[in-house]
């Protein structure tokens, strides 16, 4: 059993930027939590942490990791979990939440979260390096639904249900990127709206929200580019509404981490998911939301299910 987690409350959140450290203070508006990603934070000291230190004591916040390569072939790195560790161990996020995807080879990294088979063996991997991080960190942790530019043959699953087996053998919850969703069904050809309505929701955490830039393929079809440099797009913004209606508020964060705007112009987006999330509220009939469907007390170690579906 593991220490009690905090929780977010479902309510709009942002990715924590310097520049906006003195608006947050004084005029947060709809904003309820922050998201940090967890590389910028693992040194000794200096402004970042004390900015993060004086943040943390206003708002809760969830730890973003971009660089456990949790789908790579080789070994977690032992170094960057224990750096992880000691980040979330004095800081006791809210949540932990990492991709999944691969960025390491041969020791090298690759500044990429770059894209898994989903096949029997990928899951067996993924399941027991999950099982490492949340051993190592004492708390559950979501994995995030990739964007897709590709889909690979020897794939046997869904990911619908990839990540729902995930999941399930693991005992980690799942982070719901709707952009992800969106750009990898214009990309793939597929339908947003029929992978929403496989998706485990029961399990969400949290959801994500950024925008996109559109490209072609040399084909001359659409494609597009999860960028997180601009706001977000209405047809993402109609799959929140779709995925609240049938799960009920959860924490809704706005990425937004390349061409980053001034405050009002992020506080904004933030305040249009406050309001998805209160239509959800009133729909449900208006009782106060639980912070989401998870159950954040502990971590419990993973849950001792059955064989693989193929």
């Amino acid at each position: 059993m593991f220490d009690t987690l905090r929780d977010l409350p479902p309510l709009p959140g942002v990715g924590y930027k310097p520049q906006h450290f003195a608006a947050l203070l004084d005029a947060p508006g709809a904003v309820g939590w922050l998201e940090i990603h967890a590389e910028n934070y693992m040194g000794d000291g200096g402004r970042p942490l004390a900015q993060l230190r004086a943040l943390a004591e206003r708002f809760p916040v969830s730890v973003h990791g971009v660089g456990l390569s949790i789908g790579g072939a080789a070994p977690l790195d032992r170094d960057h979990l224990a750096r992880l560790a000691h980040l979330t161990g004095w800081l006791k996020p809210a949540r932990f939440s990492e991709h999944l995807a691969w960025s390491t080879h041969d020791g090298a990294f690759l500044n990429d979260l770059l894209p898994l088979p989903y096949t029997d063996a990928t899951l067996t991997r993924v399941c027991d390096h999950i099982g490492r991080v949340q051993e190592a960190l004492g708390r559950q942790m979501l994995l995030e639904n990739p964007s897709s530019y590709l889909a690979f043959a020897e794939s046997t699953w869904e990911e619908p249900a990839f990540l729902a087996e995930i999941a399930r053998r693991s005992g980690c919850g799942l982070l719901l990127d709707l952009n992800n969703v969106f750009v990898s069904a214009v990309n793939l050809g597929l339908s947003a709206e029929a992978y929403l309505d496989a998706f485990a929701l029961e399990a969400v955490g949290e959801i994500h929200l950024g925008g996109h830039d559109e490209d072609s393929d040399e084909h001359g079809a659409p494609l597009l580019i999860d960028s997180h440099g601009r706001a977000v797009a209405d047809p993402v913004w109609t799959l929140l509404d779709r995925v609240l209606d049938r799960a009920g508020p959860r924490p809704v964060l706005i990425e937004w981490d390349t061409d980053v705007p001034d405050w009002p112009v992020l506080e904004a987006e933030a305040a249009r998911a406050g309001r998805a999330l209160a239509r959800a509220a009133a729909k449900a009939g208006g009782a106060a939301p639980s912070a989401c469907g998870l159950t954040p007390e502990v971590f419990s170690g993973p849950k001792k299910t059955g064989g693989l579906r193929a």
